[in-house]
């Protein structure tokens, strides 16, 4: 069948959060940026940090990076303005490093459902969240010579070639590509993009889904650098694998992430003229 917006709305509004309601609103519908705004803030805590599941998989209230994370990971994949939720948040982060630059996930995180890949303490990796402030103008200098610190010993350019998992590139991808380059750096940004058509060229058709979180539009570093009939194909998968429910799979088949999932594809295949 043909892609159908309305079916999708149907799907997203039946399955979604209110949020998630609010941000098909906004990107389909004339939805207002406010009322997005007013549903994510309920995730925010009064220390600047994020939390109560906004990020799908931890439910902790306590703030913890994971939330955060995917907070900034809905504006790269959508476009959807958030820079001002962000007051306070570049503060939340500095306070919760460790001494090498990893970040420190809340005593009270196992106490609350999570999904089992996530026992073993949370995310602590520090790149993605501070490439994408960066990317946003809002990270500090000390948060950047520590996560620069951290990525000198983590995230070197043999361990961004030794990725093998598609969706695992955004760690590189946000981090270097958004990262201010010197001569060093750019190579490192060079890997990162290699690696992610690398993985992409090997995927599986449910993997398709994740190349767009590093390509979201035509005229994107990683798109530009993609071979066309590669990009083709994901998008062909895109535009024929609506389900008649209105949704489309996530790349493991969990219904909760589904509605988010449909947002983003959609968004995608508008961005790629395919609406």
């Amino acid at each position: 069948m043909s892609v159908s917006v309305d079916l999708a709305r149907q799907f997203v509004y039946a399955n979604g959060l209110l949020w998630e309601q609010a941000l098909f609103s906004y990107l389909f519908d004339g939805g207002s940026i406010e009322r997005l705004h007013s549903c994510l803030l309920n995730y925010k805590n009064e220390d600047g940090g994020w939390a109560h599941g906004l990020e799908h998989d931890i439910k902790c209230p306590d703030s913890h990076p994971l939330a955060l994370e995917f907070l900034l990971n809905i504006n790269r994949d959508t476009g959807a303005p958030l820079v001002p939720l962000l007051e306070g948040t570049a503060g939340w982060v500095e306070r919760n490093r460790e001494a090498d630059g990893s970040l420190r996930n809340p005593d009270s995180l196992m106490k609350y459902p999570l999904a089992p890949w996530w026992s073993g303490g949370g995310q602590t990796k520090p790149d993605s969240i501070t490439g994408n402030l960066i990317r946003l103008g809002v990270c500090s200098d000390e948060l950047k010579a520590s996560t620069a610190r951290w990525a000198s010993e983590e995230l070197d350019i043999a361990q961004i070639e030794a990725n093998e998992w598609l969706f695992m590139a955004y760690h590189a991808f946000d981090y270097y590509v958004n990262t201010p380059a010197t001569q060093e750096l750019a190579l490192h940004r060079e890997a990162a993009i290699a690696n992610i058509i690398a993985c992409a060229s090997k995927a599986e058709p449910k993997q398709y889904f994740s190349y767009f979180s590093f390509a979201q539009t035509p005229d994107s570093p990683v798109a530009q650098a993609t071979p066309p009939e590669l990009i083709i194909k994901f998008l062909d998968h895109l535009a024929s694998s609506q389900r008649e429910d209105g949704g489309w799979n996530d790349e493991h088949d969990l219904k909760h992430w589904q509605a988010y999932t449909t947002t983003v594809v959609l968004n995608v295949l508008r961005n790629y003229g395919r609406l």
